[in-house]
């Protein structure tokens, strides 16, 4: 069977995005495991935290890697794998506006997004939270009734409220427990009666959408001694881990990426503030006060190890995340808290360029004009640049290459030597005039001058 053979069916919709995606250097929503090579270490460790969650444990993990390595690649694989495991997930992207901790809305702002983007096996895209309720109300009529008692009849409506009680009973001894499991139950009794402005007001409370107490006893119709805020949003996150699990799922993992924007907080008390939520966190989850939960945040090898303004300039998370002196480097360990992710291979590299090749071909429809052996020294060209053989990253290695296979489609006439020579040539000459005009006129070898250059003088 040809390699070409072994590509799968991919539907036309994820193929189009991902490709998309890839070109424009961000990470695909969908299909990341159309692209997934290597990293096959990382995946295993992180696919048993999702076990050790489905027990009911607790898990947080932190990844870490450059620009462009892969961490927001491989939590958005994560992600599928867990949805396709009846798993929960929520993600989210902090931002100046969205913190762990933060006044102003900027906390609340987060567990927000956390809740838009809500997911379960048959919601992928986000927006689950009433269809994971209605899943969960739906299952509760069908097991009364495989007990006999009639649906409809009032003794199905008391018995069926009873048990709706009953399963909101474990998270009512919680923080914030009470509230949570009262606007619970008041959804159930609006979904039950079709009370659309109800289910409407206790989806919104769900979501951390009130500002105050007042707003939200208002609209509720019912009063309630929490809203959810920027204090306790957390704590909130620990009860929808509980009840996912009652309600059949096998629990929530919760991703959180661009975490640098934590360490790019100037004010070192807010920035603290956030290391400490981060701190609970761990803290909840591997001593079991955060049963049914994962959590993976996402950061910059910066936001993790400056001493100045990283976590590790916060003694309590050092020394929970630092290296233990007998990690040499070479070794391998991806039982820690922290996983860094290392540079892809060579053969690696070029999997991902003939996979990609493939995926171009397919959703085109053309035969892609590019051999192997072309492949091959568009890798070599990529890993010649200085540095590049230690840090050179997926993301700009596929923007560059999916650059040349739209150009070689575009323009039937064009040969690869001759897009990626001239690229290379056109390269090397800006090179030469940085490199130039950086030099002390006083440093410059006798007999230099600034090269004679004008871009109208090359041919494309």
């Amino acid at each position: 069977m040809t390699e070409a053979n072994t590509t799968p069916a991919i539907p036309k919709r994820i193929l189009t995005s991902l490709l998309a995606s890839l070109s424009a250097g961000v990470v695909p929503r969908a299909g990341a495991p159309y692209i997934a090579i290597g990293r096959k270490d990382e995946i295993a460790a992180l696919l048993s935290d999702l076990e050790l969650v489905n027990e009911g444990g607790g898990t947080m993990r932190f990844l870490i890697g450059r620009y462009g390595s892969g961490k927001s690649f491989l939590m958005q694989l994560i992600r599928g794998y867990a949805l396709e495991r009846d798993f929960i997930t929520a993600d989210a992207d902090l931002s100046p506006e969205r913190r762990l901790h933060g006044s102003g809305g900027s906390g609340v702002a987060t567990y927000r997004e956390l809740m838009k983007n809500l997911a379960s096996k048959s919601s992928p895209d986000g927006g689950a939270l009433p269809k994971i309720i209605a899943r969960w109300i739906a299952g509760l009529q069908t097991d009364l009734a495989a007990t006999g008692v009639e649906p409809g009849s009032p003794e199905f409506s008391k018995k069926l409220g009873l048990r709706v009680i009953d399963e909101l009973r474990e998270v009512e001894f919680l923080v914030g427990g009470f509230d949570f499991a009262k606007v619970i139950s008041e959804y159930y009794r609006a979904y039950i009666s079709g009370d659309e402005d109800i289910k409407s007001a206790c989806i919104r409370w769900l979501r951390g959408e009130y500002s105050n107490k007042t707003e939200a006893k208002s609209a509720l119709g019912f009063g309630v001694s929490v809203i959810i805020d920027d204090d306790n949003w957390y704590d909130f996150i620990k009860l929808w881990a509980t009840l996912v699990r009652r309600m059949g799922y096998r629990g929530l993992v919760v991703f959180i990426d661009e975490c640098v924007n934590l360490y790019k907080i100037t004010h070192r008390v807010s920035r603290e503030n956030n290391y400490e939520k981060i701190l609970s966190m761990f803290n909840d989850t591997l001593q079991g006060r955060a049963r049914g939960l994962g959590i993976i945040l996402g950061g910059t090898p910066q936001f993790l190890e400056d001493t100045r303004r990283g976590l590790f300039s916060y003694e309590a998370l050092r020394s929970r995340l630092c290296d233990s002196r007998f990690a040499l480097d070479g070794y391998k360990n991806l039982l820690g808290p922290v996983i860094r992710l290392r540079r892809l291979s060579d053969d690696e590299l070029l999997a991902l360029i003939n996979r990609v090749t493939r995926l171009h071909a397919l959703h085109y429809n053309w035969t892609p004009r590019i051999t192997d052996e072309e492949r091959v020294k568009f890798l070599a060209i990529c890993l010649e640049r200085a540095g590049a053989n230690s840090m050179i990253t997926p993301r700009e290695m596929l923007r560059d290459y999916l650059t040349v296979l739209n150009i070689l489609m575009q323009n039937p006439d064009v040969t690869f030597s001759e897009v990626v020579g001239k690229a290379v040539t056109l390269k090397t000459i800006y090179d030469e005039e940085d490199d130039y005009a950086t030099v002390p006129p006083a440093s410059r070898p006798s007999g230099t001058k600034k090269p004679d250059f004008d871009p109208n003088d090359i041919e494309i």
